[in-house]
């Protein structure tokens, strides 16, 4: 990192995340206007063993609700679907892959947006080339 510069904060993260959201396609961006997106600088320590994650810089975001498809009308209560995404491991994933931030998030919320989708890995990648 160059001398005098320091690294994006929380607010930098989640303003690349709400545009990465925003270049969410249809039919899909119209299913996303209730998941509430969270950038924390990394996840919790009940996350992460409910993950059997040990290293806290692994996990990068998280979809935390039930995919779209395994939702009822009868569903009442509950917490509302979220996004999460966590900074140092987004940063540390940054400065190993030599990508831009831009992407690298990009690519993490597109992932994250396919979970709450219910989308499989290939679906995924379909999305985000078309986002």
């Amino acid at each position: 990192m160059e001398q005098g510069r320091t690294a994006p904060d929380l607010q930098t993260i989640e303003a690349l995340a709400r545009a990465a959201l925003a270049r969410i396609p249809a039919p899909f961006a119209e299913h996303l206007a209730d998941v509430v997106l969270v950038v924390e600088e990394f996840a919790d320590d009940a996350t992460l063993d409910a993950l059997g994650i040990e290293e806290p810089i692994e996990l990068t975001g998280l979809y935390h609700g039930r995919p779209i498809g395994e939702k009822s009308a009868f569903d009442s209560g509950g917490e509302p679907d979220r996004i999460h995404l966590y900074r140092a491991p987004i940063l540390w994933e940054w400065i190993e892959t030599g990508v831009t931030l831009e992407a690298l998030v990009h690519h993490v919320v597109v992932h994250e947006v396919g979970h709450h989708f219910g989308l499989s890995d290939e679906a995924m990648h379909a999305l985000e080339d078309a986002a």
